[in-house]
Parts: structure tokens; C-alpha cells; sequence
């Protein structure tokens, strides 16, 4: 780990490169790193008045999300400030041409993301290019073109340096998630859709919301209502309304909502208002295996679930499960012994059936990786792996043909303080896995800000800015990876202040995560 002294030099001299990069020559500010950049050397003026045209393309909008998303892109880029300066003389960027060729604006995954966004020197008028295969494609090359724009304090305009510009540009993989959790502490509506907000800025593009656990159950379930008896308090619930809500706020930026409930373990808080779901009252989980009943619930909270979280994905859990109250509770103890299960029996029988009943309603499933461990040659062949316990675990999966995503806990988990960014950055997916088919199975990777020490007063600064270095690993070539993250250290730096900028609470880069700043000084140097 870098010593804090020789930190706060590295991001000291980061400010000669964010005053360098207001300048032609000077380095690239964007984050993540596109694929491919050329540039210029010359400096235009972005109207106030920002025109958006489509001209030349089938795609015809319907939800507004092209529309919506260029009209946030403005406002973006002025940063609140007034516009209020002269461009008489100065060459004027006047509008964004956008070219969509598919007509399609349903979020699947896998969905074509790539785009080209070209800046021309000249032109009358001057206008921006954007060509995408997808709306979710130039969602993408609108945030580019955001971190190209800067405000002129001396104008009192917005410039961009450095045109011509040509960004050609695509993700490494196709999932790229952050996970939330709600059951530990309870997160508002307007707090998820700003950590919505702030994924878009680095491409994330799945919002993994593990919303229940052991210690709570916020989530209205329409087919069995008493279950959100468990949640904190009357007013930490979300309706099943705000779950549509949240979706859709989503998938209008891109962003895939994959909904877990952890079964058969993490369950404590079903019980609440159905108790029957417990083996007993003194010994609450897991669920109860032996007992229709549970099987039941499990299949009306995935029928409501069908309704609302459209992603192809549901997330099962399946990780550190006790088997003990099912053996010391006498009536499901009978039960195994009936059905000639022992306590490992039990836990591959109810994952596998609960795997079925996902499958009824249309999902394929994730899993946490425990049920891999335990028993992989029995999951349903469609099953994602998700890694969490550590290194190794990735390349078993997808030698035995299984897909899976990469958390490993000791790089990729927000809530270990001491997980600093440089891990974050250098946390490879693909370690050891060098067959060509086998990394096609590796999905992706994702960030995980487990909130037992968290909640709507700190969530971002402990999210920001390390969940960034990991959307770089996970969107940018890996030929163009840094191999030493002091090579990124200031384009980091200059993100985070840009996450400042925009209203997202990123913390200081210097020390561990969720760091204050440690002297008065520029944002950059911190």
C-alpha cells in the first residue's frame, strides 16, 4: 500500500495536471477510459441553448429516454452556474446530433452499449456527432461528452477543448453492478435513485438491491402483505410502487435492477409476520425446509417480483446457512429423517427448489457461491455464480461451464474501510482463466456496499470514489488498463472532485475508504 506521504504527493502533483489539462496537450480527463481517443488542439464554446437533433435516424424516442437523458446532460455540464457570457466571435458548438439505429429501448441485458461520438473543429453550425446501436449506447456517449465540457470562469460560458474529437467506444463486460442493501439500515427512495445518478457517471449499469435480511423486511409484498411486519418501523417500507418507481427511474439511465431475497438463510425477519416460517420462535432460521408453506411465500414474493423487476436475473442468495435449527427443532428433524435427508440434503433441496420456482416465473438465477461449493453439479445449468469468499473461486466455476461475477470480499467490498482504491483498480476478473470460452462466462463484476455500517448519512463517500476504479477495470479494454495505478492516480482525483461537483459525496482518495480530508487544500490534492 502506498504510504500516505507519498499519496498526498502524487495527488499534489495532480493539480499541475488538472490545470495542464485545461490546456491543449494536457491529459485526458475521462473516466473510464474509452476505448479508443484522438483529439485536437482547438477550443469551442458549447451553446446555452444546446440543441439536440436526431435527424437521420428511425429511432423515435417514445419514453423520452434520449430526451431526458440530453436535457440532464445540460444541466450537467453548466454546473448550476449562470450562462451568462458574451459568445460573440467565439466558434460555437451549437447541438448534439444523435443517430440511434434500433429502434428497441427495452434494457436487456447484454444490450448493445458501444457508441462513437465525434467533436468536429468546424462546421456551420458545429455539431456534435453521436452514433450508437442502441439508446443505451449513446446514453453512454452523452456522459463522455459531459466529462469533455468544462465552465470558462473568464466567459462565463461552458467550453471544450481539444476538438476534433473521436471516441470510439465499448464496455469489457457486460455486467457491471453495485450492490445496496436495504435490510440492514433503511435507504430512502431519493437516496437509491441518487446512487442511481451517481452509477451512470462511471457506467455501472446493474443496481443489485438486496432488500431484505435477517434483520428487516421493507418490501411490500402484495401476495403475502404481513411480510413487511418485519421491517424496522412503520415509515423504513417501500411499496411495491416504489419498487416500480425505483425500476423504471433506473432503466431510463441505463441501469438494470437486480432483486435478491436471500434464501433459505438471512430470513429472520420473514417471521415476523408469519411466524410458521420459522423452524421455532427461539430458532428463526433458516426458513423452514420442511414445510409447503414456506415454498409458497417464496413463490408469491417471485410472482410479484415477475411484475416489477424486469431484469432477466433474480438473486437467490444461498449464502451462510446454519442447518442447525433444522436439526434441533424435533418436527423437521422427522422430516429429514423421513425423506432420508441430513442437513447438507436439506440445503441443496431447498436451493434447488427455490432455483425452480424462479425458473417458473421466468428468471434465470444467481446464487452466492456457497451453493457451488456445496453441490455445483446440481445447480440449474442457467445459474451465475457469484463470487464473494475470495480468490479461485471464478476460474472452478467456469472450468464446470457455469457463468459467474466476480466480488471477490477482500477487493471488492465497500464496507471493508481498508480496501483502498488501488486494490479496487487492480482486482482482475479474469485472473488465471485463460481460455477464450471460459472468460466469455465471466459476466462482469460488482461492487458490494453492504450496509450494516452505513446508511443514507455516509452511503455515498463510502461508496465514491472506489467503486469508480473498479468501473474502470470493468468498462475499459485491458490493454489500456494502467499496470501501476499511480498512472491514474490524478485522472481518479479529477473524477472525484467531478463527482463534487455534480452532488455526489465522494471521499478524499488519500487513505482508506470513507476517509475525511486531512488538511484544509484543493479537492484534487485530497
Amino acid at each position: 500500500m502506498m504510504a500516505p506521504a507519498l499519496m498526498r504527493l502524487m495527488l499534489a502533483l495532480a493539480v499541475v495536471g488538472c490545470c495542464a489539462a485545461r490546456q491543449p496537450g494536457g491529459r485526458v480527463d475521462l473516466w473510464p477510459m474509452p476505448a479508443s481517443v484522438t483529439r485536437g488542439a482547438r477550443t469551442l464554446y458549447v451553446a446555452r441553448d444546446l440543441k439536440l437533433s436526431t435527424a437521420g435516424t428511425g429511432y423515435k424516442d417514445g419514453k423520452a429516454i434520449l430526451a431526458d437523458a440530453f436535457r440532464r446532460m445540460v444541466a450537467v455540464i453548466q454546473l448550476n452556474h449562470a450562462i451568462n457570457g458574451s459568445y460573440h466571435g467565439l466558434p460555437v458548438l451549437a447541438g448534439v446530433n444523435v443517430a440511434v439505429r434500433s429502434p428497441d429501448d427495452e434494457l436487456k441485458f447484454g444490450v448493445d452499449e458501444s457508441y462513437k461520438l465525434t467533436v468536429p473543429a468546424t462546421g456551420n453550425p458545429i455539431y456534435a456527432r453521436i452514433e450508437a446501436q442502441t439508446v443505451f449506447g449513446a446514453l453512454h456517449a452523452l456522459e463522455t461528452f459531459s466529462q469533455l465540457c468544462y465552465f470558462d470562469f473568464i466567459l462565463s460560458v461552458t467550453g471544450l477543448h481539444w476538438a476534433p474529437w473521436t471516441i470510439v467506444d465499448k464496455p469489457r463486460f457486460p455486467y457491471r453492478g453495485l450492490l445496496i442493501d436495504t435490510a440492514r439500515h433503511y435507504l430512502p427512495v431519493p437516496v437509491i435513485k441518487s446512487v442511481i445518478d451517481s452509477m451512470v457517471y462511471s457506467k455501472l449499469n446493474v443496481l443489485h438491491w438486496h432488500i431484505v435480511d435477517e434483520q428487516s423486511f421493507p418490501l411490500e409484498i402484495p401476495s403475502y402483505p404481513k411480510l413487511s411486519n418485519g421491517a424496522y418501523s412503520y415509515s423504513e417500507k417501500y411499496t411495491i410502487n416504489d419498487a416500480i418507481d425505483i425500476v423504471q427511474y433506473a432503466e431510463k439511465r441505463g441501469v438494470n435492477v437486480l432483486a435478491e431475497i436471500d434464501v433459505p438463510g438471512h430470513a429472520g425477519s420473514w417471521g415476523v409476520g408469519y411466524p410458521s416460517l420459522w423452524p421455532s420462535a427461539t430458532c428463526q432460521q433458516p426458513l423452514d425446509v420442511s414445510s409447503d408453506f414456506t415454498f409458497k411465500v417464496i413463490d408469491g414474493i417471485l410472482s410479484d417480483f415477475s411484475k416489477v423487476f424486469k431484469f432477466k436475473f433474480v438473486h437467490l442468495g444461498g449464502d451462510e446457512v446454519d442447518t442447525s435449527c433444522w436439526t434441533t427443532t424435533p418436527r423437521i428433524k422427522s422430516w429429514l429423517v423421513q425423506h432420508g435427508m441430513n442437513e447438507s440434503d436439506a440445503y441443496r433441496y431447498f436451493v434447488l427448489k427455490a432455483q425452480k420456482i424462479a425458473i417458473s416465473h421466468g428468471y434465470e438465477i444467481i446464487n452466492w457461491e456457497e451453493t457451488f461449493n456445496n453441490f455445483g453439479d446440481k445447480l440449474d445449468r442457467k445459474t451465475v455464480v457469484h463470487n464473494w469468499l475470495g480468490g479461485g473461486v471464478a476460474e472452478k466455476v467456469v472450468s464446470a461451464g457455469l457463468r459467474c461475477i466476480v466480488s471477490n470480499q477482500d477487493k471488492w467490498y465497500l464496507d471493508h474501510l481498508d480496501a483502498t482504491w488501488e486494490g479496487f483498480y487492480m482486482n482482475e476478473p479474469l485472473t488465471n482463466i485463460y481460455n477464450p470460452e471460459q472468460q466469455k462466462l465471466i459476466l462482469g463484476g460488482e461492487v458490494c456496499m453492504w450496509g450494516e455500517h452505513i446508511d443514507a448519512s455516509d452511503i455515498q463517500q463510502t461508496i465514491w470514489p472506489r467503486a469508480a476504479a473498479a468501473a474502470e477495470r470493468l468498462w475499459t479494454p485491458v490493454e489500456k488498463l494502467a499496470k501501476d495505478t499511480t498512472a491514474v492516480t490524478a485522472r481518479l482525483a479529477h473524477f472525484r472532485c467531478l463527482l463534487n461537483e455534480r452532488g455526489i459525496a465522494a471521499a478524499p482518495l488519500a487513505g482508506y475508504g470513507r476517509t475525511a480530508p486531512s488538511e484544509p487544500g484543493s479537492c484534487i490534492r485530497q
